[in-house]
C-alpha cells in the first residue's frame, strides 16, 4: 500500500493504540506495518498540478485562437475545403465559431463520459477532459451571444443556458467542478436577470444587488438541506454548501460596509444608519458556528468564525481609521494579529503531535 509520510504517522498511531487496548496482536500489527510503503514521491499531487496547469495553457491557447482573426480566417478556409455542404454552410463566419467549440465539447463531453465509466482509475485526467468541454461550451455560448446580439443588452437567458448544460453535465458525471460553474453561472444569471429586469438600476423590487443575493444564497443553502441526501449520492453537496455560504456571507458583508443604499446615498450616511446590516452580519456569523457545535461540522465553524473575524476587523477600520493615532491603529492590529497567529500556530503543533 503506497501512503505519505504523513498518512504512515497517523496509519501507525491507530495499530499502535489498538495493540495497546489489545484490539490488535503484535503479529498482526507488524504485518500491516510491513505492508506500507512509503512514497517518495507525491505522484498524485502532480498529477493533480500538472493536469491543472496543461488546462489553464490550452485554455489560454484557445483564447488567443479565437482572438486571432487571421488563424480564424484559416481556420475557416481550411473547413471550407471540406466538403460543398460545409461550404454552403460556413458562409457565416459566426458558424466557424459557434460549430467549432461546440464539436469539440461534445467531443469532450462523450470522451469524460467514456473514461469516468471504464477508467475510474484515471479522476484527475477525466476531469481536465471534462473542464475542456466546460470551457468550449462557454466558447460556443459566448460566440453564439455575438451573433444573435440585437443591441438590447439582455445576456442573461446566455448564462441561463450555460446554467442547464453545466447542471446536467456536473449531476449526471458527479463532477463537483463542473457543478461549481453550474452554481456561479447560475448566480451570474440571477444577477443579471434582475439588473435587466429593473431596467439597469441600482434596485429591484425595491433591493439592492447585496440583499438579493442574500435571498440568493439562503435559498440555495435551503435547496442543500432539502436535498441534502439526493446531493450527497452525487457527491455535491460540499460545493453547493460552499457556493451557499459564500453568495451569503460575501453579500452580508457588503451589505455591512454599503447598506441597502446607492453610492450616492451612501456618501451622505452616518455609520449608525448601518448598524441594521452590521448585527445582521454578526448574528448570522454567530448562528453558524452554534449550527456548527449542534451539528460538528468544521466548514461551518470555519465560515462562522473567517467571517465573524471580517466583520470585527471591518468595522475596526471604519470607526477607528480617521479617528485613531496610526501609530496605536497599526499597534493594536498588528497585536491582534499577532494573538490569531499565536493561536493558529498551537494549534497547528498540537495536531502534529497527534499525528507522531
Amino acid at each position: 500500500m503506497n501512503i505519505t509520510k504523513k498518512e504512515q504517522k497517523i496509519i501507525q498511531r491507530a495499530l499502535t493504540e489498538w495493540e495497546s487496548h489489545g484490539d490488535l496482536s503484535s503479529e498482526k500489527r507488524q504485518q500491516l506495518s510491513d505492508s506500507l510503503n512509503i512514497a517518495t514521491f507525491d505522484w498524485k499531487r502532480l498529477s493533480r498540478y500538472s493536469f491543472w496547469a496543461a488546462s489553464i495553457c490550452i485554455v489560454v491557447s484557445m483564447g488567443s485562437l479565437f482572438a486571432d482573426s487571421f488563424l480564424m480566417e484559416y481556420l475557416g478556409r481550411f473547413i471550407n475545403y471540406l466538403n460543398n455542404f460545409v461550404l454552403y454552410v460556413i458562409d457565416n463566419v459566426f458558424v466557424i465559431r459557434i460549430l467549432f467549440p461546440t464539436l469539440i465539447a461534445l467531443g469532450c463531453y462523450g470522451w469524460g463520459f467514456y473514461r469516468q465509466r471504464s477508467q475510474e482509475q484515471w479522476h484527475y485526467s477525466t476531469e481536465a477532459i471534462l473542464f475542456f468541454g466546460v470551457v468550449f461550451t462557454a466558447l460556443a455560448i459566448s460566440q453564439l451571444g455575438v451573433a444573435l446580439d440585437n443591441g438590447s443588452g439582455h445576456i442573461a437567458p446566455l448564462f441561463l443556458i450555460g446554467c442547464i448544460i453545466y447542471g446536467l453535465i456536473g449531476f449526471v458525471a458527479r463532477s463537483g467542478m463542473i457543478w461549481l460553474f453550474f452554481l456561479l453561472s447560475l448566480g451570474n444569471w440571477f444577477g443579471l436577470e434582475t439588473g435587466y429586469m429593473s431596467g439597469g438600476g441600482t434596485y429591484w423590487l425595491g433591493m439592492g444587488y447585496p440583499i438579493r443575493f442574500v435571498l440568493f444564497g439562503s435559498v440555495l443553502l435551503f435547496l442543500c438541506f432539502v436535498t441534502q441526501s439526493l446531493l450527497q449520492q452525487r457527491h455535491l453537496l460540499t460545493i453547493s454548501k460552499i457556493m451557499g455560504l459564500l453568495y451569503l456571507f460575501v453579500a452580508l458583508w457588503i451589505l455591512s460596509i454599503f447598506g441597502n443604499y446607492s453610492f450616492n446615498e451612501w456618501h451622505r450616511l452616518h455609520q449608525t444608519a448601518l448598524l441594521p446590516w452590521v448585527i445582521l452580519f454578526f448574528l448570522a456569523s454567530l448562528l453558524c458556528i452554534y449550527i456548527s457545535l449542534k451539528t460538528d461540522d468544521g466548514m461551518l465553524r470555519g465560515f462562522g468564525l473567517t467571517f465573524l473575524g471580517i466583520n470585527i476587523y471591518t468595522r475596526f477600520f471604519e470607526y477607528f481609521w480617521d479617528n485613531m493615532h496610526k501609530v496605536i491603529f497599526f499597534l493594536i492590529l498588528g497585536i491582534s494579529l499577532a494573538i490569531i497567529g499565536r493561536y493558529a500556530e498551537k494549534i497547528w503543533h498540537t495536531q502534529s503531535k497527534n499525528c507522531e
